[in-house]
């Protein structure tokens, strides 16, 4: 598969379908809170999705080579879950952080996002390492223009990440996305700068820095889907999709919920 140029058609559908992803978690957002089950944030996102947006849930039953059709709306990785965590009837509980990663489809365009959640009154520590995930997110995305290398971005991501004390995990990673949820190229959270795919106007791709307090090794379980780290540490992750614009950037999933970014980032524009 080669990496596909979107044109300005595509791209404004693109907007359109990362915004809706975008707002998806606008809606769950007053939902996360002590005693509601995954299952239930994954119904409210699947009806609001369907019924609302009268978008489809790419998630549900998507089936990608070697694996069973994933079963829900929504993706819900509770503490040391790392991603793909699969909806269901367990509580959240005071203190527990969960990622919600939605992807809709509009159009036949992907918008495919993800965001942190504090559940009730969670300890400093924890705090630190979903608002440090964040900010290695922006460090990625902050680099992307005309001419970098898809190996910046990782390096960015990587360094930042690792000088905090957090490890990377290398096994799953950012990817170009549009007409198909997956599409080239990949999109590693680490690497060396000046390697991999010059990026080029009208690509699009999501950056999703998945990212441990413990060390980077996971395993997968039974389940086929559910990713958790080894070491049973806390796992983070963010995830914007983004467009490589004639001068920059753009990132496409944003709504009027979507957190502002961190201050070094306005600060990195003024600076280039």
């Amino acid at each position: 598969m080669s990496i596909s140029i979107k044109t300005p058609d595509d791209i404004a559908k693109m907007r359109v379908a990362g915004r809706l992803g975008s707002e998806v978690l606008d809606y769950l957002t007053p939902h996360v809170k002590p005693g509601v089950t995954t299952r239930e944030l994954d119904r409210l996102a699947h009806d609001y999705i369907v019924n609302v947006q009268q978008a489809i849930p790419a998630p549900l039953n998507y089936a990608p080579p070697g694996y069973t059709p994933y079963p829900a709306s929504i993706c819900t990785s509770v503490n040391h879950v790392v991603c793909h965590g699969i909806p269901g009837d367990k509580m959240l509980k005071d203190g527990d952080v969960i990622n919600i990663d939605v992807t809709v489809i509009k159009h036949g365009f992907h918008g495919d996002t993800s965001r942190m959640f504090l559940v009730g009154k969670v300890p400093g520590h924890v705090q630190r390492l979903c608002q440090t995930t964040y900010e290695a997110m922006w460090h990625g995305i902050v680099r992307v223009r005309p001419g970098i290398r898809l190996g910046d971005i990782g390096h960015a991501i990587q360094v930042f990440a690792e000088s905090a004390g957090y490890s990377v995990v290398r096994e799953f990673c950012g990817h170009g996305i549009g007409r198909m949820f997956h599409e080239d190229p990949q999109v590693l959270h680490y690497g060396r700068p000046g390697t991999l795919e010059e990026l080029r106007p009208g690509m699009v791709f999501t950056i999703e820095p998945m990212i441990n307090a413990g060390r980077r090794d996971i395993r997968e379980m039974p389940d086929g889907w559910t990713i958790v780290t080894k070491d049973r540490s806390l796992s983070a992750q963010w995830e914007h999709t983004v467009l490589v614009t004639d001068t920059g950037y753009e990132v496409l999933t944003v709504s009027a919920g979507t957190p502002a970014p961190p201050e070094f980032v306005s600060e990195y524009a003024n600076a280039a």
